[in-house]
């Protein structure tokens, strides 16, 4: 069995990956829903704006 300490490098360097993949899927996941919502906030003022006339 290798040392404690030879293990440990790799083990903090594949969890930097792994953060920095669940970092990247959160912006993309906080962009996507703002987006999607700004699309059906535009879509709801321009019914709103059919109705009024």
């Amino acid at each position: 069995m290798a040392p404690m300490s030879s293990r440990l490098p790799i083990m903090k360097g594949d969890k930097g990956k792994k953060m920095n993949w669940l970092k990247r899927f959160g912006v993309a996941g906080f962009l996507f829903f703002l987006v999607k919502g700004l699309v059906w906030l535009a879509i709801l003022a321009g019914a709103g704006t059919l109705w009024a006339c």
